[in-house]
């Protein structure tokens, strides 16, 4: 006869369900500011594992009047995330005092709630960035899963930090239009798509100004595949691989 299991084992939280480690994930989200307020990028691609299982995932969400938000990692964490958030603009808006959260409050809110996960060992598996415009002040910031955020002219989240950035140190200034904005991070994307198995051909891009959010239509870029170091891409590398 199977002895019986004591119950002091299972403590209280026995049943208690979270996520232990991200399945379906989404990959870079790269932002500027430029002339007129904050651009922001993502393809739409959703990964279980290393399967692109989904292919027409939403990552960039408007938040409020002011603010856009981008995430990478764990899909069910970033809906998550969203409910905590509808539930501050909701009760935000019931002091019905005339103000509303901008960017850099919903930015100190998300760092908070990311390092109190963190802290009780129960991350949310997520890498966000929050771009605003308020009262003509631009905001773009960015998040870790563990809390570890920080203010910049350009952000990235995922491969993005490694390859998008180098792009956007050397090209980015604070006085680009829209026309350039959109070439830039569609630069930055199509090196992501080159160089990022779990990015697809497939991208968003939301802009937010002053006026409110856009974010338009999923569409694709032209690729060439015809590069030399596509062809062999051991040759010439130091190792076995």
């Amino acid at each position: 006869m199977a002895s019986k299991q004591p119950d002091a084992l299972l403590g209280p939280e026995s049943d208690s369900q979270r996520t232990q480690y991200p399945y379906v994930t989404g990959t870079s989200v790269v932002a500027i500011k430029y002339k007129d307020g904050i651009l922001m990028a993502s393809d739409m691609g959703g990964s279980y594992g290393s399967t692109l299982r989904y292919k027409s995932v939403e990552r960039i969400k408007p938040i409020g009047k002011h603010s856009l938000l981008g995430a990478s990692g764990e899909i069910s964490d970033f809906q998550e995330i969203l409910r905590y958030l509808d539930e501050l603009i909701l009760y935000d808006n019931m002091w019905d005092d005339g103000n509303s959260l901008g960017p850099k409050e919903v930015h100190n809110y998300l760092t908070r709630i990311m390092y109190n996960r963190r802290n009780k060992f129960n991350p949310l598996w997520n890498s966000l960035v929050l771009g605003g415009v308020k009262n003509g002040q631009k905001y773009l910031g960015t998040v870790s899963m563990i809390g570890v955020n920080f203010e910049d002219n350009h952000v990235a989240s995922g491969f993005g930090n490694h390859l998008a950035r180098p792009i956007l140190r050397q090209e980015w200034h604070e006085n680009l239009s829209f026309e350039d904005g959109v070439r830039l991070l569609e630069k930055c994307m199509l090196v992501l798509l080159y160089r990022d198995r779990s990015a697809i051909n497939k991208f968003q891009i939301a802009k937010i100004t002053d006026e409110g959010v856009t974010i338009h239509q999923p569409y694709s870029l032209k690729t060439n595949w015809e590069f030399s170091a596509f062809q062999n891409p051991s040759q010439g590398a130091v190792g076995t691989w």
